[in-house]
């Protein structure tokens, strides 16, 4: 277990460090708000991002079953880590709420651990907000057992908007 407190004061440092550019303010549509213990805002409600802004980072795909859909999908997105790196994310847990107002509770540590996205393509397409969009957590549950559980498929919200750090 002496492994543990290195691995998150690692990820900690990972997230303060890995973007140093100051955040833009969005000019288009505000589709997610990050708050909470962050190092960086670019409004008062903490970090307001348009979709523009979101396509910016580097972006990343995957295919993976979901328990959703029948077939195995392409995500695309920015890494969640990237997006958290952006606005010098702090603490250990990370609660992210739907449109719909599902929240969702997301250990800091597994955006560091796993290489989730914070998808805004479903196989090429942009995500409506009928069909899960316009962002989507997804974790990639193909990649390792464990991720094929109950544990993180509920940790993955569609329709979001909004993360909160604690």
């Amino acid at each position: 277990m002496r492994k543990r407190p290195f691995l998150i004061f690692a990820a900690a440092l990972f997230l303060n460090v890995a973007f140093a550019a100051p955040l833009a303010v969005p000019t288009g549509k505000v589709v997610l708000t990050i708050s909470g213990k962050i190092g960086e805002r670019n409004s008062p409600q903490g970090v307001q991002w348009d979709m523009a802004m979101i396509e910016k980072l580097p972006q990343h795909s995957f295919t993976t079953l979901t328990p959703w859909e029948k077939q195995p999908i392409q995500f695309t997105g920015p890494l969640l880590r990237d997006v958290l790196a952006a606005v010098k994310a702090q603490g250990t847990v990370i609660k992210a709420m739907a449109l719909n107002d599902y929240q969702s509770t997301i250990p800091l540590e597994d955006a560091t651990k796993f290489d989730m996205v914070m998808a805004l393509k479903m196989n090429g397409q942009p995500i409506p907000v009928k069909t899960k969009g316009p962002l989507f957590i997804v974790y990639p549950f193909d990649a390792k057992p464990e991720l094929r559980s109950a544990v993180y498929y509920e940790r993955s919200p569609w329709q979001l908007k909004s993360l909160t750090l604690e």
